[in-house]
């Protein structure tokens, strides 16, 4: 049987996440809804006013549960507050949590009108 190949991520991330991701204080990223395709890497877009790539990591593991048990195992490593938590995931019955694992930033930021001449945001992702 043929091994599927793994998809790459383009992943929409506010520019206070992203600097926490960065920091190393944000270990998890939350969603409300998951890939599909299995992914390999996900390339970090922070939103405006940045509006650049900044980096990438790996996926650890995917976790999918209610969101109040999400928070409960993830919080020590969120990056993001409770009010602003529950305000993201209020009437959803499914959080999900990436994981994160070897983050890494890019020397230089791109551009990313530089890689598509119309680029438009994904609204949360899209695959690359």
């Amino acid at each position: 049987m043929p091994v599927r190949s793994r998809e790459n991520v383009l992943l929409s991330i506010k520019p206070e996440y992203a600097n926490e991701i960065m920091d190393g204080n944000k270990l998890f990223e939350y969603r409300k809804r998951i890939f599909k395709k299995p992914v390999n890497t996900i390339v970090m877009y922070v939103t405006k006013p940045v509006g650049l790539f900044i980096g990438e990591f790996t996926i650890k593991r995917i976790m999918v549960d209610s969101p109040a048990t999400i928070w409960l195992e993830t919080e020590a490593y969120a990056g993001i507050k409770k009010n602003a938590y529950d305000a993201y995931f209020r009437g959803h019955a499914t959080a999900y949590a990436i994981e994160l694992q070897d983050v890494r930033a890019y020397h230089t930021p791109i551009n990313p009108f530089m890689v598509w001449n119309h680029f438009v945001p994904p609204q949360s992702f899209r695959y690359i």
